[in-house]
């Protein structure tokens, strides 16, 4: 519910930033400009293909690592969707079946973990994905409110979100890629004065300055983007659920917690915070999320 994003966003900063530096020390170390330079000059059509090829190379990367990520981060405990355990694995695999059939989703694996009030899903693919849910959440909520939690995360599955951001944050990558190397050169050239017909250190290092700095800006692009989406999947579970209350509920759940300060920090930094913290959350504000719940009819 509040970690797939978040987990997406700082896999492809992470790959993203371990790209820069790479390519930019085979640059500086072997003078490999990948076609990018033309004598002193740039070339700017070679320039933005080689951005799309990092740009959208670190997304994708990020996007099939997500869910062995998420496993290994999250302690993920998978459930054997044909062979549950009675009692909780065999609830869980019910709930998720049936709604996945109602949003009409091949069957996604299904996980439990132990940690704060959470689930997540996440995979490269609708074929590929994973749902997840914490004994914290299951503790503190209901079967109705659970199986709405659960009906929001195959609703992200569903639309497909996973993919989608990783569209959305390639292009963000191609232009901090192509912006950054632009800045540079006029830093080379023009500020530093460097004449020779290979890229000066300015180049690079301002480059990967700007790579980094740029790559938070685009961060919050693509939160702002993740908030939009939360909606429609809160729509999506009230739609599987038939009924908006579930949800409402699930969410007033962890308002409350959030009212009572007990609300964990880890849940509060994707998307229940205010401040500049605020722009890069994944989520809108619990009260946004419950309004545009009651304003809809199902």
């Amino acid at each position: 519910m509040f970690k797939r994003i978040g987990l997406l966003v700082l896999a492809n900063l992470a790959v993203f930033i371990m790209l820069s530096v790479i390519l930019t020390v085979v640059q500086m170390v072997f003078g490999v400009n990948f076609g990018t330079m033309a004598g002193s000059s740039l070339n700017l059509s070679a320039l933005f293909i080689f951005s799309m090829v990092v740009g959208f190379s670190g997304s994708i990367i990020s996007l099939l690592m997500s869910k062995q990520m998420a496993k290994m981060s999250m302690g993920v405990q998978m459930i054997d969707t044909n062979n549950p355990q009675p009692g909780l694995e065999a609830y869980l695999v019910g709930v998720v079946r049936h709604e996945a059939e109602r949003a009409g989703i091949p069957m996604p694996e299904v996980g439990i973990y132990e940690g704060e009030p959470n689930a997540f899903a996440t995979g490269a693919s609708a074929s590929s994905a994973m749902v997840a849910v914490s004994t914290g959440l299951l503790n503190i909520m209901n079967r109705d409110e659970v199986e709405a939690v659960l009906a929001h995360e195959i609703s992200h599955v569903k639309n497909g979100d996973m993919v989608t951001q990783t569209l959305l944050q390639g292009v963000m990558n191609t232009f901090v890629v192509f912006f950054s190397r632009i800045i540079g050169w006029v830093v080379d050239r023009q500020i530093l004065r460097n004449e020779d017909d290979a890229p000066g250190v300015g180049y690079y290092v301002t480059s990967l300055v700007l790579d980094i700095c740029l790559g938070f800006l685009a961060g919050m692009v693509v939160a702002y983007f993740s908030r939009w989406r939360e909606y429609h999947a809160d729509a999506g579970a009230a739609e599987i659920m038939q009924s908006n209350q579930p949800m409402i509920n699930a969410l007033r759940r962890l308002g409350g917690m959030e009212a009572q300060n007990e609300l964990p920090g880890a849940v509060k930094g994707f998307g229940i915070s205010g401040g500049i913290g605020s722009l890069f959350a994944t989520h809108p504000s619990i009260e946004d999320r419950i309004a545009a719940l009651e304003s809809r009819r199902y």
